[in-house]
């Protein structure tokens, strides 16, 4: 955080300083932007092929071929989710939230893509849909669907608790739910485990010390998120410990409920779609 009474004084140009104009720093004009009509279009006549149940404070995997959707709905009450994605046969390739956060803002919403990681960084996935796009930014500076938290887990938790030990932290419940699905060890499937979308989660920076802050959600029973699968995709939700993080994290006294996780294959994809490629940059010239 930046100091309340900085030791050092403002220059006498501190305020031309400060009045420079930011630039974007990934300018994604040239990025084309999905067409969300054919892939809305695709949903008719689709079929259900999947239904996974996410208890609350665990988690769960669940497998999307290349060309279907899946949604996470709130069934029950307010509650965040933690999403991890994997390629289905490759779990050197995740999601990257880092550059998904650079390419998209902070909070994702229907359009944007959820991109994997170097030296693959193609489009894992699309949000066709988000019934929380109403709520944009509130007064504090809070959005729905972020990618600039970490992930709850246990070793923060120790860090901050002053050796505290909770077992359900998100972090936790994905190792665990990852180590089920492919029968890793719990200590290699951690390693697998990477930073998440933060599925329903609303949360920001303070205005005056730029710290991350979640407030209770604004999800309600039968709000969802949907996305189509760009490539055949592992995925791995947790029912966040903190319930609706109106709180705290990782805590057994918060009010949670499960998530529902659906996959969906289309009669048809969507016109002229096809499984994205990875990245065209060649190598051999230098890392």
């Amino acid at each position: 955080m930046k100091p309340d009474h900085p030791t050092h004084p403002a220059p006498l140009d501190a305020a031309d300083r400060k009045a420079v104009a930011p630039v974007i720093c990934y300018p994604v004009n040239s990025l084309p932007a999905p067409d969300l009509a054919p892939y809305r279009a695709a949903r008719e006549g689709w079929q259900m092929i999947a239904e996974v149940l996410v208890p609350a404070r665990e988690a769960r995997c669940f497998d999307v071929p290349a060309g279907c959707f899946f949604r996470i709905t709130s069934i029950d009450g307010p509650q965040v989710g933690d999403l991890n994605l994997w390629n289905a046969v490759d779990l050197g390739e995740r999601f990257f939230s880092g550059k998904t956060r650079a390419l998209h803002g902070t909070h994702l919403s229907a359009g944007d893509r959820m991109w994997s990681n170097l030296p693959y960084l193609r489009p894992m996935a699309t949000i066709t849909e988000d019934t929380l796009d109403w709520y944009g930014f509130d007064g504090f500076g809070g959005a729905v669907h972020d990618v600039i938290g970490t992930r709850c887990d246990p070793y923060t938790h120790n860090l901050l608790s002053h050796g505290g030990q909770y077992h359900h932290c998100c972090h936790s419940n994905l190792t665990r739910a990852l180590a089920d699905a492919t029968g890793l060890p719990l200590h290699q499937a951690e390693l697998h485990v990477h930073d998440v979308l933060n599925v329903f989660m609303c949360t920001g920076f303070t205005r005056d010390a730029g710290q991350y802050f979640m407030k209770a959600s604004p999800v309600r029973p039968g709000d969802y998120l949907e996305f189509f699968a760009e490539i055949g995709l592992l995925g791995a939700l947790s029912a966040c410990p903190g319930g609706d993080c109106s709180a705290q994290h990782s805590s057994d006294q918060a009010q949670c409920h499960p998530l529902m996780v659906q996959v969906f294959r289309p009669a048809a994809p969507p016109p002229g779609w096809a499984p994205s490629i990875a990245n065209g940059y060649d190598r051999s010239h230098g890392r």
